[in-house]
């Protein structure tokens, strides 16, 4: 029975240290039922196919650390679905307040590109809420760009994507940018013993960068200065012992920068606006 299942999965969970919740939100997902009809089907018994795949979930996430969103194949972003897996990061909570930031600062003629899309989050969301734009993504991994590709298509999203570092494949096009927004990897490789196992599910692509965790920001800023035009405007996300050191990197690089470092929700410096 359900109710069985539910009390097996929260009994092993617990003995991990894990959140047993995890577990009710992988049989809902198994028996393809919302919150409300789960509650009423507790007495209900579950096929010997799916109950054998929901007690290897469950194994496997206690044993392992392998994130609920690996097991499901989505995670929400901004009140949409995506499509995730190995190759691509976990959305971010931190990311929707860069969403939150850029937008009032995007006019419907621009021309925005998402450096190092991964899942395709920024760039499929920033054209969903502004349908006008010209929305381009790039990133150097094509299993991430399969599933960006497959998450533009799944919500309808008219995004151009680009196989290549960073802004390479626009300075070889000669495509006029306007603005620029990126989450690039910011975690220094020397933390990567530090970090949680969850987050260690994760691709490393995504994740650790050299120089101190700056070597992603370095790359794309001195790029900026071979595109056809300067953007008007630049957004990063940071990591959140970098909003001195990022716009240090920026002011090298182009002395005139207006830049603004803002906080996250949880007051931890979070973005860098660059303007030109």
């Amino acid at each position: 029975m359900v109710q069985e299942a539910r009390k097996w999965a929260s009994s092993f969970l617990e003995k991990y240290h894990r959140e047993p919740r995890v577990a009710d939100l992988m049989l809902q997902h198994l028996l393809n039922v919302d919150l409300a009809d789960f509650l009423l089907i507790q007495r209900d018994e579950i096929n010997a196919e799916l109950l054998e795949t929901f007690e290897s979930w469950v194994q496997e996430h206690a044993e392992t650390g392998k994130p609920l969103e690996h097991f499901l194949g989505v995670a929400s972003f901004y009140g949409r679905e995506f499509s995730v897996n190995q190759h691509v990061l976990i959305p971010r909570p931190e990311t929707e307040e860069l969403i939150e930031t850029v937008k009032p600062l995007i006019k419907p003629s621009d021309v925005v590109v998402d450096v190092g899309t991964g899942s395709g989050i920024i760039a499929i969301t920033l054209k969903k809420e502004m349908p006008d734009v010209q929305m381009l993504a790039t990133d150097i991994s094509l299993e991430a760009l399969a599933v960006a590709q497959k998450n533009a298509e799944k919500l309808d999203a008219d995004v151009q994507f680009e196989q290549g570092n960073f802004l390479k494949p626009l300075i070889d096009s000669e495509v006029t940018v306007d603005v620029v927004v990126s989450n690039p990897p910011y975690i220094p490789k020397s933390e990567s013993g530090e970090l949680s196992e969850v987050v260690m599910h994760d691709p490393d692509l995504a994740l650790f960068a050299n120089d101190q965790g700056l070597a992603a920001y370095r790359d794309i800023i001195e790029q900026i200065s071979y595109l056809k035009t300067l953007p008007r405007l630049v957004a990063f996300e940071i990591g959140y012992d970098q909003g001195a050191t990022v716009p240090e990197l920026i002011r090298k690089a182009h002395p005139n920068a207006v830049i603004q470092v803002l906080q996250d929700i949880n007051g931890k410096d979070r973005i860098v606006i660059w303007k030109n």
